[in-house]
C-alpha cells in the first residue's frame, strides 16, 4: 500500500501528462484530500520534476554518510565479543571494532536488550541482595 505522500505524487504525475497547469493540479489534489495534502512547495518541486521527463515517483538518494554500521555482520561481532568478555565497554567495543561508539550503544541496546550499568548501580544492588541473603 503507497504512503499519502506517494499516492498524491503519482497522482500529480497523472495531471501533469493529462496537460493540467501547477495550479489547476494543487487544487485537485487539494480537493481529493484536503487534511493530508501535500504543502504548496512540494507540489510545486514535484510538479517541475515531472514537466521535465522525471518517471519515479521516489526520493532522490540524499548526501552524506550511509548508515552501514548497523549491519547484521556487526551486530554478529558484538554478539560474539560480547559472550567472550561481558565485561567489555562500548569503548572497548568501539576500539576492536572501528564502530562508532553511539553506534555500538544503539546495537547493544536495541538487539541486545542490554542498557548502561555504572560501577554505583551495580554496587548498590550487590549491596541490597546480600542484605537480602542475611
Amino acid at each position: 500500500m503507497l504512503s499519502v505522500q506517494m499516492e498524491q505524487r503519482v497522482n500529480l504525475k497523472f495531471l501533469v501528462k493529462l496537460g493540467k497547469t501547477f495550479t489547476e493540479a494543487y487544487e485537485m489534489l487539494k480537493e481529493v484530500d484536503e487534511n493530508e495534502c501535500l504543502s504548496r512547495t512540494q507540489v510545486s518541486e514535484w510538479f517541475k520534476r515531472f514537466k521535465v521527463g522525471r518517471k519515479t515517483t521516489e526520493d532522490d538518494l540524499r548526501p552524506g554518510r550511509p548508515s552501514t554500521s548497523k549491519t547484521d555482520e556487526n551486530i554478529g561481532n558484538i554478539a560474539k565479543l560480547i559472550r567472550e568478555d561481558r565485561r567489555l565497554s562500548i569503548r572497548g567495543l568501539a576500539k576492536i571494532t572501528g564502530i562508532d561508539k553511539e553506534c555500538i550503544r544503539q546495537i547493544l541496546h536495541e538487539s541486545f536488550n542490554m542498557c548502561k550499568n555504572s560501577a554505583k548501580t551495580s554496587h548498590s544492588r550487590a549491596k541490597r541482595n546480600q542484605e537480602h541473603l542475611r
